[in-house]
């Protein structure tokens, strides 16, 4: 293929923009807003599920592949742009967990270094740490990214590109078929062609996919967080407890998140939620309790059934590609599920086993 079109502006779509025409395709990006600026924007950026091993090996698989795709992806980016998307390796330490044997067991069966720690030792790296805690495991090796100026640095990687073209705050309104076929997208300033469409949209994706008569159940979750400025060795890891979370910045910034909430695409922050957060905060690192929250938002995750992603071809719809439903771990998986659309869509081998993320059988019908 000579062209695509790739329907988003978040990681997943300025990635698969990236590895495509870095690959010497060109690429047309469609953006309805600003690109990055949506759930890449608000998540945390932890470069691991929060419990790897609740999740179906399909989604594991992906992120092991990024994990060790990051550090030299972040370098690239610093080399080529100047702009630092700052793959901070902190370490994870969870506090309390209900299945803490079944981590332990998953990390032995899967060979990553995650072990139960004392409680004394937690505190000798986390000296803020709360004191209602009883027990904790530990993974040195995870990182969390800059998720902000990882879409900045892509979105000036593509813009260096010169067979790449960004197209910012217009809204896909169809697609365009020619003899069956997909092959392109219409917008209100005209249709935009290619040999293939690939949508990346995120929470918007089923939108754009309905009046094909596709149904891809992928709906938003909104999920808020709170952000606090702190020494820059003030917090020394990540930490997780009761599914929340913070996490450090090189910089000093703690984030602590996050919500789970069904309100559509309602983005707005509430009081509630800040509230709640607060008392997280507070309790995984009392020292928090006193300090002022600098600011808070939210943002809308893809969701999907189990957190498995789709990506390849959708059936019945020659041209049309996903890249979509990541959830809670855009972020986590953008490497290699860019990375195996880009090998699907030229027909290269494969890197990572592509069955379990096939639209194919998983679309509503």
């Amino acid at each position: 293929m000579t062209k695509i079109v790739v329907v988003g502006g978040g990681v997943i779509g300025l990635l698969s923009a990236w590895m495509l025409a870095r690959d010497g395709v060109a690429v047309e990006l469609i953006e309805r807003g600003q690109t990055g600026h949506e759930a890449s924007w608000a998540g945390g950026g932890i470069v691991s599920p929060l419990y790897p091993w609740r999740y179906d090996p399909a989604v594991t698989a992906l992120s092991e592949w990024s994990q060790a795709f990051y550090p030299a992806l972040a370098e690239r980016l610093l080399v080529e742009v100047g702009v630092d998307p700052e793959v901070h390796v902190t370490g994870l330490y969870w506090l309390d967990l209900e299945d803490e044997a079944k981590a332990l067991a998953w990390a032995q069966a899967q060979g990553l270094p995650l072990e139960a720690v004392s409680l004394e030792r937690v505190r000798a790296a986390v000296p803020v740490l709360g004191h209602g805690f009883a027990r904790a495991i530990h993974m040195p090796g995870v990182a969390n990214v800059r998720n902000p100026r990882l879409g900045r640095a892509l979105r000036a990687a593509l813009e260096a590109l010169p067979n790449v073209q960004v197209h910012e705050h217009q809204v896909v309104t169809g697609f365009v078929e020619h003899a069956g076929r997909i092959g392109g997208v219409r917008t209100a300033a005209g249709a935009i062609e290619g040999d293939a469409v690939v949508v990346a949209a995120g929470a918007w994706s089923g939108d754009l996919l309905a009046p094909l008569g596709v149904t891809l159940p992928v709906e938003p979750v909104k999920g808020q967080m709170i952000l606090y400025r702190c020494a820059a060795d003030f917090l020394g890891s990540m930490v997780l407890a009761k599914g929340r979370y913070a996490i450090p910045r090189r910089d000093g910034h703690v984030l602590v998140g996050s919500t789970l909430e069904q309100a559509g695409y309602d983005k707005t922050p509430t009081d509630e939620a800040l509230a709640s957060l607060r008392a997280t905060a507070a309790e995984l690192i009392p020292a928090l309790a006193s300090a002022p929250v600098i600011r808070q938002w939210a943002g809308l995750r893809p969701g999907s059934p189990e957190g498995i992603p789709f990506i390849g071809e959708v059936p019945g719809r020659k041209g049309l590609w996903l890249n979509c439903g990541h959830y809670r771990n855009g972020l986590v998986l953008a490497p290699a599920s860019c990375r195996l659309l880009a090998d699907l869509l030229q027909g290269r081998r494969l890197e990572i086993a592509p069955s379990p993320y096939a639209p194919k059988g998983r679309l509503v019908r």
